[in-house]
């Protein structure tokens, strides 16, 4: 008898379902839903990093999704044995007692505090402050040091701690919070019994600080130096985490009518989208997972042996499970990689709309037809030229930090600069230069694990990015002097979902099984070249320079002191 699983991954802009036949991985379908109130940039600030997403926008997407790919794959329903849901991190969303969103209740439908806060708002930078300087002043053990001894803006506390103060009302209608990927899984399954409920072990390790060391989240005596609520939040959220190998529960019989499934159907329990995609994409000790889209994740798992009690400086946290369960996910990434990019296009694309929307010459319909084409054929052109200007050329050097620093050492305070601009400076000297800044940002995560101490053999790219542009990824090769394997799906997070699934409905017995059996193949592999190395090695010293300017506080990094 045939089994298949659904995959569920949400995105920063959109959410994909893929349904999976648990034999030999292949995809039977795929259905990808955008966020119709985020699209519309509804309950966001750009200009005070502001992003929130209402839960309806995934709601909405979860039932399309999944409804689609059962009707586009004409399988048997009561053959679906599993759904596992991926999600961004750290996206916490506030919750009733009986766990409904927020923002689903009267008077705060339209209010941006009762929202999703998506793991790129940044609103939170004093409060990460605070968070990190009380972790070494108030007398008991740094519970930041699983997590690189630096808390973040874009995690859990410090989020809830900025909500917290900033909205009376918000602050005393949620009863409790919820990572993303609890929700969703929450929502999903019969019994709703919110302190019995399976939170994400990757979630809570990465992003809340929770740890067996201190018999799970932060201590009471910790929170309460913050702020009461969240002493008093903490008795209201979890003590024992669980890995995504198990199972959360089975399929309520209202969603089991909504999305067309069976009620025998079981859902495991929730994780973050880049720790799923590295278990899509095969994950192996020593093989470095670079999630690539608007920002980047970076995934490792080692043994206890290699990790053990050892903490690596200035990552996004090391926790027991978090990946494969019997080993140690190791997380870092880029607050921008793909943004960067997209940001240098929404610039040069500024004079094209502002321009079309005065011209009395053409019709509107006219005018959209050339922003699509304008807009299709930029970074498509300057990649053209960006890839024959020579990499000894004196060359504009960028910092990848449009949107802060997550790794290493996170700092959301920092800002981006560019330098060595000149009058023979072109735009496409520019990109090169960007493109050059995100490849060395991922260098900086890459020296960081192997200073540590933590071996990196291989790196593999998922994502976007890695799939549409060999630009890149040539580049990337370059500066990290590695070989880079290509994962051959569109959707590897969303595969890796599945792959959880498969687990927890015991089709397969663990993850490392499943994922090489029905996990991803690679359709591209690219080498350094080199002959460029040595160039971009010496770019890398500008970037180090330029780093250090910007930053004072950053530590030299050992590539510097060698040089």
């Amino acid at each position: 008898m045939k089994n298949y699983v659904i995959g569920l991954d949400y995105g920063t802009d959109s959410v994909r379902a893929v349904l999976i036949d648990t034999e030999n991985g292949q995809e039977l379908a795929s259905n990808v839903s955008h966020y119709k109130r985020w699209k519309n940039k509804q309950y966001c600030d750009a200009s005070i990093n502001q992003f929130r997403q209402h839960p309806l926008d995934h709601i909405e997407g979860l039932e399309i999704t999944i409804q689609t790919v059962i009707k586009e794959s004409k399988v048997d329903p009561k053959l679906v044995r599993g759904i596992c849901i991926d999600t961004t991190g750290s996206s916490p969303v506030p919750v009733t007692k009986d766990g409904t969103p927020l923002a689903l209740t009267k008077g705060f439908e339209e209010n941006p505090n009762a929202m999703m806060v998506l793991w790129k708002d940044h609103t939170s930078i004093n409060e990460a402050n605070e968070i990190n300087e009380l972790a070494v002043s108030w007398g008991g053990e740094d519970v930041t040091k699983y997590v690189g001894g630096i808390y973040s803006s874009e995690w859990f506390w410090a989020k809830i701690l900025h909500i917290a103060r900033q909205d009376e009302a918000v602050r005393n209608a949620a009863h409790t919070w919820m990572e993303h990927c609890d929700l969703m899984t929450y929502l999903l399954i019969e019994d709703k019994d919110l302190k019995t409920f399976k939170r994400s072990r990757c979630a809570a390790g990465h992003k809340a600080m929770w740890h067996t060391d201190w018999n799970g989240l932060p201590p009471v005596e910790f929170l309460e130096k913050l702020h009461p609520y969240l002493a008093q939040l903490r008795g209201n959220l979890y003590d024992e985490t669980y890995t995504s190998d198990l199972v959360a529960g089975n399929l309520s019989k209202e969603w089991a009518d909504r999305l067309g499934l069976s009620t025998e159907t079981v859902v495991a329990v929730g994780t973050f989208d880049a720790h799923s995609g590295a278990v899509g994409a095969k994950i192996e000790e020593n093989t470095l997972v670079r999630v690539m889209g608007t920002s980047t994740c970076d995934i490792l798992v080692g043994s206890y042996d290699e990790v053990g009690t050892k903490t690596v400086r200035g990552i996004c946290g090391q926790v027991d499970g978090s990946v494969i369960p019997g080993f140690i996910g190791l997380e870092a990434g880029q607050s921008a990689f793909g943004d960067l990019l997209a940001w240098y296009k929404e610039l040069l694309m500024w004079p094209t709309e502002h321009l079309l929307g005065s011209s009395s010459l053409l019709n509107e319909t006219q005018k959209e037809q050339l922003r699509e084409e304008f807009s299709d054929k930029l970074i498509v052109e300057l990649t053209k030229e960006a890839e024959k200007i020579p990499v000894s050329e004196s060359l504009p050097i960028a910092l990848d930090w449009i949107n802060g620093r997550r790794t290493p050492d996170a700092n959301q305070e920092v800002k981006s600069a560019i330098s060595n601009l000149s009058l023979g400076t072109k735009a496409p000297h520019i990109f090169k230069a960007l493109v050059n800044a995100i490849c060395f940002g991922a260098k900086k995560i890459v020296d960081r694990f192997e200073e540590e101490g933590v071996k990196i053999d291989s790196v593999i790219g998922i994502g976007g990015v890695a799939r549409k542009s060999p630009f890149i990824m040539q580049t990337l090769a370059n500066v990290l002097n590695k070989p880079i394997k290509i994962a051959a799906s569109d959707q590897t997070p969303a595969l890796g979902a599945a792959i959880y699934a498969a687990v927890a409905a015991g089709i397969y017995p663990n993850v490392i099984e499943a994922s090489q059996k029905i996990g991803s193949d690679f359709d591209g592999e690219y080498f350094p070249q080199l002959d460029k190395v040595a160039a971009y090695n010496k770019l890398l010293i500008a970037y180090e320079q330029l780093s250090a300017f910007a930053d004072p506080n950053l530590k030299i990094s050992q590539h510097e002191l060698s040089l």
